[in-house]
C-alpha cells in the first residue's frame, strides 16, 4: 500500500479510538411516544347502573360468570344470571321485574324504529316490496310473539295456496323463499304472482326473505312448502 495513504487512515482509526475511549456519548434520534389515549372503559358502578343494579349485584353477576353457570349458559344477561342464580323468591323476583321493565323499553325503542323504518321505505321506495336480507335480523326469531316461517320456492303452486291460505287467516309470517340467490325481484315476483298483501308486507305482518340456507340448516326432508315454528327455543315443523 501507498505509505502517503496509509498515515492519515492510520491517524483517523486512532482519533475513533480516542474518542470511544473517553466515554463520548454516542446520540440516537428520539423515539417517538404513542401519545393516543386508550380507549376509555366504563366503570362498574355504571354498568351496574345501566342494568338497574347495585356495584354489589354487578360484582355477583361477574362471580356467576366464573362459576358453573358460566360454563352452562356463557352468554345470560346480568339479570338473568343474577336471577337464575337468586338464593332466595326476593331476589328472583326483583330481577325479573327489571329484565321485564327493561325489555319493554326496549322493544317500544325498537317499535318507534320500526314504524320510522317503514314510513321512511314507503316514502323512498312507494309500491316495492322490502326484502329482508343477509343484514336483517330473522323476524321469526323475535321472543315477543313466535311467528311461523313458511318456506316456499318458485313454480310450486302448493306453496302459493299454503301462502294465501296464512294470508287469509290473518296469521303474521314470515316468508323465506328457497333457491332465491339473493335476487330480490325474484322474490317480489313471486309475492305478486301469490296476490300477498303489499300492505301488510310494509306493517311487517308479513315479511319476504331470502332463505339464505336455513332451510338446508333445519335438515328437513320433503317437498315444500313446510312451515316451522319455534317452540321453547326449538323449531318445530307444523305441517
Amino acid at each position: 500500500m501507498n505509505r502517503a495513504l496509509l498515515s492519515p487512515v492510520v491517524c483517523l482509526v486512532s482519533l475513533l479510538s480516542t474518542g470511544a475511549a473517553m466515554g463520548n456519548p454516542v446520540t440516537t434520534p428520539p423515539r417517538t411516544q404513542d401519545t393516543q389515549p386508550a380507549p376509555l372503559e366504563r366503570s362498574h358502578s355504571e354498568q351496574a347502573a345501566s342494568w338497574g343494579l347495585t356495584e354489589q349485584e354487578w360484582t355477583r353477576f361477574k362471580q356467576i360468570q366464573t362459576g358453573p353457570r358460566g360454563y352452562w349458559s356463557p352468554n345470560l344477561d346480568p339479570l338473568t344470571a343474577l336471577g337464575v342464580e337468586a338464593e332466595n323468591d326476593q331476589e328472583r323476583q326483583r330481577y325479573a321485574e327489571l329484565q321485564v321493565a327493561l325489555e319493554a323499553k326496549r322493544a317500544e325503542r325498537e317499535l318507534a324504529y320500526q314504524n320510522a323504518y317503514t314510513a321512511a321505505w314507503a316514502k323512498l321506495f312507494p309500491g316495492l316490496l322490502p326484502i329482508q336480507g343477509m343484514a336483517s335480523p330473522s323476524p321469526a326469531s323475535s321472543s315477543v310473539e313466535p311467528r311461523q316461517a313458511l318456506f316456499v320456492e318458485e313454480h310450486c303452486p302448493a306453496c302459493t295456496a299454503e301462502a294465501q291460505r296464512l294470508q287469509s287467516s290473518d296469521t303474521a309470517f314470515d316468508i323465506y323463499m328457497v333457491g332465491s340467490q339473493g335476487e330480490d325481484e325474484r322474490v317480489r315476483r313471486w309475492a305478486r304472482q301469490a296476490d300477498i298483501n303489499p300492505a301488510k308486507v310494509q306493517r311487517r305482518q308479513i315479511t319476504l326473505n331470502h332463505d339464505r340456507g336455513r332451510w338446508f340448516s333445519l335438515g328437513a326432508a320433503g317437498p315444500l312448502p313446510a312451515t316451522f315454528q319455534q317452540v321453547n327455543g326449538q323449531w318445530q315443523r307444523l305441517d
